[in-house]
Formats: structure tokens, sequence, C-alpha cells
């Protein structure tokens, strides 16, 4: 006899079941083109993108989909996590294991039962959450098993967004606006980059959102830190400012970066400018088979032909959603063969390195139409001056 559950309050997959079930077969149409008998999704990402449940429980060890041709999906999940993966995931067939030990030994039945033992199987090897010693104890397990690389098989099937995705993504980015708008808009003498933050914090949660992260947020020095965490630092008259900010809905988060200085700061108004120019010329690059490289080309030569190349140190961009970022993900970056479609959703992050290691830009968060890029956020990327 079937055995029942009954629901837990405020669980449950943010989309109908058919929209995970186009994303899965999607995946397994890719799957058959690289010539793959099965798949193992592991990313965290990637397992929200094609189930619904974000992945958070694989912390301790992977939290394998197999996806196979002819064979409804099968999740390999730590056995205390089972209710959660059943409430928050739309799939019905799980296979649980019990400790950390154990779980090479259980997925390598799984694979054994569907007749993968000497067949074709793809791994995430370049996602995070699969360590090379589970990659090993399968092996060991499995000792005919022909893994096959397959990071990119599920990053390029989810980097073109359903109408459903770009809802959600929308209406994450009307909450980003919130967040940015009030980091600008709480910018005074004295005030510290954790009350900032703090500000942030309950503008959002009040207005009904979820801040995904605040992947950096700083003042004056402090924003020559990549990346740099709120601390209890106040900003003075004649500095920068810079915050970096995602807010997400249904897990799809929209970065957004953002600059400003109090009174005037040169170097950063400069640096800015430039960011600016480099990152109009990128969505303006962006269109349907144009390749992500040439993208990232379009900004670099921009920054170039003001002579300032070694300002740049990083990509032009990266595919969102979702969650934030991950491995793996089309990338905006020199020489990337990836041909943009329509329905991508693009994070372009301009963020340039002053002579004395200020960081400072802009970004805007776009998507790929057949008309070019339309960009989510309301907020103007240019500098705000407090």
């Amino acid at each position: 006899m079937a055995m029942t559950f009954s629901p837990i309050p405020l669980t449950g997959v943010p989309f109908a079941k058919s929209e995970y079930e186009r994303r899965q077969q999607k995946v397994l149409e890719a799957v058959v083109s690289a010539e793959l008998d099965a798949l193992l999704v592991t990313a965290h990402a990637n397992l929200q993108y094609l189930t619904g449940y974000n992945g958070r429980g694989a912390y301790f060890a992977p939290f394998p989909l197999i996806l196979m041709p002819g064979r409804a999906p099968t999740y390999v999940v730590r056995e205390y996590e089972m209710a959660a993966v059943r409430a928050d995931s739309c799939i019905d067939q799980i296979v649980p294991y019990a400790q950390q030990g154990d779980f090479a030994k259980v997925c390598a039945d799984v694979l054994k039962r569907y007749g993968l033992q000497r067949r074709r199987v793809g791994l995430e090897l370049g996602c995070w959450n699969l360590a090379p010693a589970d990659v090993s104890a399968l092996q060991a397990q499995l000792t005919d098993l022909q893994i096959v690389d397959a990071t990119r098989v599920v990053s390029l099937v989810k980097a073109v967004k359903s109408g459903a995705e770009l809802d959600a993504m929308r209406g994450a980015m009307a909450m980003t606006d919130l967040a940015v708008q009030t980091f600008q808009h709480s910018l005074r003498e004295g005030v510290t980059e954790a009350e900032v933050a703090a500000l942030i914090e309950r503008e959002v949660t009040k207005a009904g959102g979820q801040i995904s992260t605040v992947s950096s947020l700083g003042f004056g020095e402090r924003t020559r830190l990549p990346h740099g965490v709120p601390a209890p630092h106040p900003i003075r008259i004649n500095e920068p400012a810079m915050v970096e900010i995602g807010c997400s809905k249904h897990g799809y988060a929209t970065g957004l970066v953002r600059s400003a200085v109090i009174g005037r700061h040169p170097e950063t108004e400069s640096l800015h400018a430039l960011a600016e120019d480099a990152l109009e010329a990128a969505i303006a690059a962006i269109k349907p088979g144009v390749a992500a490289g040439a993208v990232d080309a379009a900004a670099r030569k921009m920054i170039e032909r003001c002579g300032r190349p070694q300002a740049f140190r990083h990509r032009t961009g990266y595919a969102t959603g979702p969650q934030w970022s991950g491995r793996g993900n089309l990338s905006l970056e020199p020489g990337a063969t990836d041909v943009l479609q329509a329905g991508m959703t693009l994070h372009l992050p301009i963020l340039l390195f002053g002579q004395s290691d200020y960081i400072i830009g802009c970004s805007e968060h776009v998507v790929v139409t057949e008309r070019g890029a339309e960009i989510l956020s309301r907020t103007p990327h240019t500098l705000y001056r407090a």
C-alpha cells in the first residue's frame, strides 16, 4: 500500500509540476545529445531548478538527482532530510541513505538497479557540492562505471528562462531596487555600513521581500575589499560607497551593483564614469546569436581605449537563476564561445580598481530578447551623490 504524507505548512514547490517536468525533459534531451546514458545532478542551484528543493540539506553529503531517459527522476538523499525533500520538491521517487559513508553504496545500488554500472554517466565535476572523495567512492563501488564530466549540461539548459521564471526575477528585482534605494537614501556622514545593512534588511522585509545576499557593502577605504562584509565602519565626507546586493523570489536572485559618493572623490568618480561606459557597451552588444566572449570584448575594449586595462580584473558577467551564481554557469569572459539566446538572464557587474585599489562600479541585470537586452532594474546605474 502506498504511503501518504500530510502536508507541512508553508512548504511546496513555487511553480507548477508541469514547469519542472518541462525542465527535466529539456535536460534529458541534452543528456541524449551529450551521448550520456544518465546524469547525476548535485549542484544545489541545479537541484532547485529541476526539483524545487534548494539542496540545503546536502551540506553533509551529495543529494544526487538521477536523470535517465525512460525512467522517473530518482532523488538519493540523506534519511534525516527526507521530510524536507518530500515537502519542498516535486520528486516522488526518493531513496534514502543514513550516514555520509553510506552515500556511495546506496547511490551505486540505484545505478546498478537501473543497469548503469557499465554505462556513460555524467557527473557535475566542475560544480560545488561534489567532492573528489565522493567521486572516488562511487567509482570504487562501480569500477566499470564510465564517469563523464557533465558540468555544463544543466547550466546551459537553465540559462534560458521560461515566462514563469522571468516573472519571479522581475518580482525579485523590484525588491533589489528597494534595497539599493534604501542604501542610497541612508547615506549621511557618520552612518556605518552595519547600520545601512540593517536598514536595508528592515525595509525589504517590511515590503515582503527576501534578501538573497549582501555580496559587498563598503564605505571609504573599505571599498578596497572585494566582497567586503558590512562592519561598524562610518562613512565620512568626500568618501565613496559601494553595494552589491540581491533579493530573491522563488529562489531566483537578481543582483545589482550601485555606487555613491558623499561630497567629492575624484579618483572613484572618474573610475565610475568609465564603468558606466563599459557597462553600456556590453549591454549594447547583447543580442541572440552573439558569443558570450564578444560581450566581454565590448566592455573590455571601452576600458582599454581609455588606457586603463589594469583596472578591469574579472569577467564582464554571468548567467543567473535560480540562486545568485554557481560554478559551471555561462560566463561572459575573454574567448567564451557560448552563444546567447533569447530568454537568458545575465548579471553584468563592471567593478573597476583604481590606482589606490578602490573598487567602484555599477551593474545591470538583463534579459536577452530578440531586440537586445531588457534591463530589469528601474534604478539608474549612474553614480549616486548623497
